[in-house]
């Protein structure tokens, strides 16, 4: 797998993830349908036009899985155990129909776990940013990682 292993990472290591994604209309409206979240700002265009954002803004939760998705091939594909919990997730500017994500990683902290000597707790903050460098999102998440195998 080509995630990272607890033992692989340090405090302050910084991720510049790769592989972007653009957002499309149909992501959000069929996001937005899945969820069962009505709010007019994802999925009405007339409703959107008149806010001051101009036309409708890509659903905040779909944004926070796209950001943690496109980390995982690179950080913790294979490698994690579950994801203990998010924090502190902000949105300080909108992400659009047709925008592209792209997403850095920073450790915060990182602990032995207490219970199981062959994993890690580590708290990582990822930023997304869209196609012209502005933040479209900042959120803190906890990660049980896996300690490296012992070689056979």
């Amino acid at each position: 797998m080509s995630g990272k292993y607890y033992d692989d990472l340090h405090v302050g290591q910084r991720f510049e993830h790769p592989l972007g994604r653009t957002v499309t209309e149909m992501d959000n409206v069929l996001f937005s349908a899945l969820t069962m979240n009505t709010q007019p700002l994802h999925i009405n265009e007339d409703f959107a036009a008149k806010t001051p954002f101009g036309q409708r803004i890509v659903n905040g939760i779909f944004t926070l899985g796209l950001a943690v998705g496109l980390t995982v091939s690179e950080l913790t594909e294979g490698t994690i155990v579950a994801n203990l919990g998010y924090e502190s997730v902000q949105h300080p500017h909108p992400l659009f129909h047709g925008d592209t994500l792209y997403v850095s990683t920073e450790v915060l902290e990182m602990r032995p776990s207490r219970s199981q000597p062959d994993r890690g707790i580590v708290k990582l903050k990822h930023t997304g940013r869209n196609q012209n460098g502005a933040v479209v999102i900042e959120l803190v998440r906890t990660v049980l990682f896996l300690t490296r195998p012992p070689a056979a």
